[in-house]
Formats: C-alpha cells, sequence, structure tokens
C-alpha cells in the first residue's frame, strides 16, 4: 500500500510541497497534452467544469443527447459522466455513450452524483458499473450506496465519512478493475492493491457548486495521460485538493474563491521541482 498524502505548508515555492512532486509528471503531461474530455455532468457545474478544465490546459466538451453523445464522444480523449441533476435526454444518451467510450478503448470516470433514493440514477449507476470505468469517483454516501451498504446522502451532501466507505470502495475496485476516489474532510483513493489517504484541501471547496463535478472531469482528464486509474485519482485529488487551499488563502469569500480556483489550477504545479 502506498504511503499516505499529508498535509504540508503550502508556501510561495510549490517546489517544496512533497505531495505535488508526486504527481507533477501527470499534472505537467495533462498541460502538454491538453486533452479533450467529454463531459455529461450536472447542468449545475457546467460551467465550472468547462473553466475548470481549461484552467488546468485541458479542453470540455458537452453533448448529451443519445442521437449525438456517442457519435461525439468518438473524438474524445476521455470521458467523464456524472449523474447530478439527471436529465431525460442524459438518461437515455449515457448507456450508448459509455457503450460507444467502452467500444473504442477510451477510458471513462462515473461521478454517481446523489444517488441512494433517486430511483433512476442509482440504478443506472450501479448497471454502469459493469462497463468498468477506470475510476469512480463520489462521496461516501455515494459510494455506499453503489452497493447497497446505505441509502445515500441528503442530494448531494454526504452523511458518512470517507473511511466509513473504505470497505464499499474495495468492493467497487473489485467490480470495475479500477480505482475509487471518495472525498471528505480526508479523501481515500485506492484500487485492488493501494491505499493513499489525501489529508489536503479546504472546506471552502464545498461552498461552491460544482467543485466535485470538476474534480471528477479532472480526473478523467488525469487519466489520459496517467498510468492508470489509481495515479489519474491521486494526481487529480491532490491538484484540485492543494489549489483549493491556495485559493482560500487568497478569496473573501465563496465567489471570489470561485474566481481564485480557477486561477489556482492554472498556476499549482508550475513551480514543481520534478
Amino acid at each position: 500500500m502506498s504511503p499516505d498524502v499529508t498535509r504540508t505548508p503550502l508556501g510561495p515555492d510549490l517546489g517544496r510541497d512533497p505531495d505535488l512532486a508526486a504527481v507533477a509528471h501527470v499534472i505537467s503531461a495533462v498541460r502538454e497534452r491538453q486533452p479533450l474530455v467529454h463531459c455529461i455532468t450536472a447542468t449545475v457545474s457546467m460551467g465550472i467544469v468547462a473553466d475548470g478544465l481549461l484552467a488546468a490546459g485541458a479542453r470540455p466538451m458537452m453533448t448529451e443527447t443519445e442521437a449525438e453523445a456517442p457519435v461525439v464522444t468518438t473524438v474524445a480523449d476521455a470521458l467523464a459522466i456524472n449523474l447530478g441533476t439527471l436529465s431525460t435526454d442524459a438518461m437515455k444518451g449515457i448507456p450508448a455513450t459509455v457503450a460507444a467510450a467502452v467500444r473504442d478503448g477510451r477510458r471513462w470516470v462515473l461521478d454517481p452524483t446523489a444517488i441512494g433514493l433517486a430511483p433512476v440514477r442509482t440504478p443506472l449507476a450501479r448497471r454502469l458499473l459493469d462497463s468498468r470505468p477506470v475510476v469512480v469517483r463520489g462521496n461516501a454516501s455515494e459510494v455506499l450506496a453503489l452497493v447497497g451498504a446505505g441509502p445515500g446522502g441528503r442530494g448531494a451532501d454526504s452523511l458518512s465519512a470517507p473511511a466509513a466507505a473504505e470497505e464499499a470502495a474495495r468492493r467497487v475496485a473489485e467490480r470495475t478493475g479500477g480505482a475509487v476516489a471518495v472525498s471528505g474532510a480526508v479523501d481515500l483513493v485506492l484500487d485492488a492493491g493501494r491505499l493513499a489517504r489525501v489529508t489536503r484541501g479546504t472546506a471552502m471547496l464545498t461552498r461552491v457548486t460544482g467543485t466535485g463535478c470538476l474534480l471528477g472531469a479532472l480526473t478523467a482528464a488525469c487519466s489520459v495521460v496517467a498510468e492508470d486509474g489509481f495515479e489519474a485519482a491521486l494526481a487529480a485529488t491532490v491538484w484540485m485538493n492543494v489549489a483549493g487551499e491556495r485559493a482560500a488563502e487568497r478569496a473573501a469569500g465563496p465567489g471570489s474563491f470561485r474566481v481564485e480556483l480557477l486561477d489556482a489550477l492554472d498556476l499549482v504545479g508550475k513551480q514543481v521541482e520534478r
């Protein structure tokens, strides 16, 4: 099992941050490759997902209809599926789009937002696990709900801590053969043989709509250049959390934090020593 990723002071010289140094090659590769990520995501979060990917150096594309999404995804480098604010178009378009990605050997990420009590998205999320996403990213309540071990959270809010979902996350990883990232005060990233705990970030990330959706899309971008799902999920988690820390240092509140987060996604890691 890999060592934990622990908090270190965030000073002006990011080259002294060992957490960033561990994932710097993935961050650098995303900026060099500029992967095109097809995002079927929550309507409420489309803006921050698109802007965040661009700030990180990737490129977003968003189409969800059954008629177009499976075709459009053939030119993308990765696919991110988020079940938040699930529309009728997305409900029909997601299975066909995932099937197209799997057919072409394209890596894809599942974010089972707000599953549990929801009667449509919950069975859909469970069925999609059979299409073997490279990463499943969600909060603890969502991961527990995936394996029928909990009722889900309150909407997108988790009622459980990430540690409570560790066994459920392992069950999901065994089923998909990929990695699982569980977000919370201490993030978990694991696959069949590795586990990392990421104790970075800021509570301000929970006060802006769509930061979790953005993390899922960023994970998809990282999956294009990473060795595997675990490396992609860990890189995206550290990248987002460190960006959040940097943004929180400069922000006066949630509104300015959103702007500072986009700037930080662009800047974080550019001074990491390799």
